[in-house]
Parts: structure tokens; sequence; C-alpha cells
């Protein structure tokens, strides 16, 4: 079976705000850094349903989402506004290799509860503001 470009989406944003609805959790129960790891695949997987929609189906395998976005920026209806392409970055930086585990130690050194709640917060409105560019 074929999926159509809006099922495709479809399957992205239910992904999307499952991994939203599981930082919730990891939030109020203070695990942080994977706190900023599920807002980062929450984002990630958004901007992957949108590139469907606005590019094609051959979906980069990058976890970085600036290099996602930047492939349909062109077309969106209006420009990403600065704070979100610095929100983008920070998230990228979360993106959890389990084949590095020093860095996961690092990354967890440095998201602590302050940073944790600042992500979830900002990466909500983010989600919430992508969610208005589906095409």
């Amino acid at each position: 079976m074929v999926m159509s470009a809006e099922e495709k989406y479809g399957y992205w944003l239910d992904s999307a705000e499952y991994d939203l609805n599981v930082a919730n959790g990891l939030l109020a129960n203070g695990h942080w850094l994977y706190v900023a790891f599920m807002c980062q695949q929450a984002v990630e997987k958004l901007v992957k349903g949108l590139y469907v929609l606005y590019v094609d189906d051959d979906v980069p395998r990058t976890h970085r989402i600036q290099a996602i976005v930047l492939k349909f920026e062109s077309q969106l209806p209006s420009a990403v506004p600065v704070e979100t392409w610095e929100l983008f970055a920070t998230l990228s930086s979360c993106y959890l290799n389990n084949r590095y585990t020093d860095y996961k130690q690092a990354m967890a050194s440095q998201i602590k509860e302050q940073e944790a709640r600042a992500l979830h917060s900002q990466t909500k409105e983010v989600f919430a503001w992508l969610l208005t560019l589906k095409p």
C-alpha cells in the first residue's frame, strides 16, 4: 500500500505528538536529560512531516532540525523567527546517540531542571507554531 503525502505527514505528526507527551511525563518525574531528548525528537519528527508535504517523501536522514527546515524554508508563508532557529540548534544538540556514552554523561551534567523546563516550554510553543505551517 502506498501512502499519500498527507498520510505520511499524519504518521510523523502522531509520532511527534507521542514524543511530546512522553516529554511531559519525563518532566513530571524529573528526568531532565530525557525531557530535552524527547523535545528534540518531537520537533524533528514534526519537521520531517512538514518536509514530506513541502518537498517529497525522501526525508533526510539527519537529526539536525535546521538542515531539514532549510530545505523548505523558502516555501513557508513567513520567515522562521531567529529565536526558533536558535531553539532548533539547541534541540539538535540534545539528540542522544547511544554509541557515545561520554557525550550523554556530559549532556546530563548540563541539563538541569531549569534548562529542561525552559526547553520544554519553548518546544511546546514552537510545536504549536509548526502545526500552523501545514499547507
